[in-house]
């Protein structure tokens, strides 16, 4: 007798799934290359096809192996989204000049440029660069925490991050910036220092090489060099993606009670946020921004959660974000 084997995806397979349709709907109208758009809906495919062997795989037998490369296979492709949306939205022009504009109309001045000249101590420097550089490690870090604790809080937290990274690349994809440390090499420090923000238009289309700023010398100040030489491109500023995923885990970690782990991961968060301005990645309204956007991705992917797992009304262990009891890890 055969047994009839049924495939079920995991909730971040199945909001893989919407991202994937929704960009590639912004892909055919942004792109009108057909080489381009072939070349990333292939990709897709692939990465349906990759999804879809695992889950099959899973269905015949239920190993914790499996289940686990089902969701480090979807964590692994966020290596490849980021840099993705500047591959779809170079043809739209870049709208650094109004962040820079209205930071200057509020500070009187550029904080990315003043913060670094202020404090150019070598040790200032690692520290806010280490900071910087444990943004990943701080995402995997969390997960394998959540994942050895609970397995079903681990599919929630897991669920909310990856929600809020679908989230705001979708922003860079509509509203491409690419921060201070493109900007400013595009127009020169001598307008920046007297004020003045042109706006660049399609610039980035053809120039992406980054210029380093600072003082280089330390390990992780090499290290974040290194790291933004291989993989960042000049998109992704508005809001700061960086400040937003780590408020969000800061918000699960508290939600969750787990005090010993905050205690540990507080100093790399309040060094990853000043980092951001201080290697001028972000503008200080990209920090805000991320900040605001944090609470509102973390209570709307809860929302998406619970309805894709059918638990919209009824949570026995996994509780609301926002609601009174927190989140029960146990196995």
């Amino acid at each position: 007798m055969i047994r009839n084997r049924s495939i079920r995806f995991f909730a971040v397979e199945k909001l893989t799934f919407i991202y994937i349709l929704i960009t590639s709907i912004i892909i055919l109208f942004l792109r009108p290359e057909t080489s381009v758009i072939l070349e990333l809906l292939r990709i897709r495919l692939l990465m349906i096809l990759g999804i879809i062997i695992l889950a099959y795989f899973n269905s015949i037998k239920n190993w914790w192996m499996i289940r686990f490369s089902r969701f480090a296979f979807i964590g692994a492709l966020l290596i490849y989204w980021y840099p993705e949306t500047f591959d779809i939205n170079r043809l739209i022009p870049n709208y650094d000049f109004l962040l820079a504009r209205l930071e200057q109309a509020i500070f009187g001045f550029q904080p990315a440029l003043v913060f670094c000249q202020h404090f150019p101590q070598h040790w200032f420097g690692e520290i806010l660069n280490m900071g910087y550089f444990a943004y990943y490690p701080l995402i995997i870090g969390t997960s394998m925490y959540f994942y050895l604790k609970s397995k079903r809080a681990f599919e929630q937290f897991f669920f909310i991050v990856l929600f809020s990274f679908f989230s705001y690349y979708l922003i860079y994809i509509i509203f491409p910036t690419a921060g201070p440390q493109y900007y400013y090499q595009a127009i020169g420090l001598d307008q920046v220092n007297s004020g003045i923000f042109p706006n660049i238009g399609f610039y980035f289309n053809k120039h992406q090489t980054l210029i380093s700023v600072g003082n280089n010398s330390g390990f992780f100040s090499q290290m974040v060099q290194h790291t933004q030489q291989v993989g960042e491109r000049p998109t992704a500023a508005f809001p700061s993606s960086h400040v937003g995923i780590s408020t969000i885990i800061m918000l699960l970690v508290i939600k969750n009670r787990q005090y010993f782990l905050l205690a540990f991961i507080l100093p790399i968060y309040l060094a990853l946020v000043a980092a951001t301005v201080y290697i001028q990645a972000h503008y200080v309204i990209d920090v805000f921004a991320g900040l605001m956007t944090a609470f509102l991705f973390c209570y709307l992917g809860n929302l998406v959660y619970r309805l894709f797992t059918h638990k919209l009304y009824g949570i026995p262990e996994l509780t609301a974000i926002f609601s009174r009891k927190p989140i029960k890890l146990r196995n």
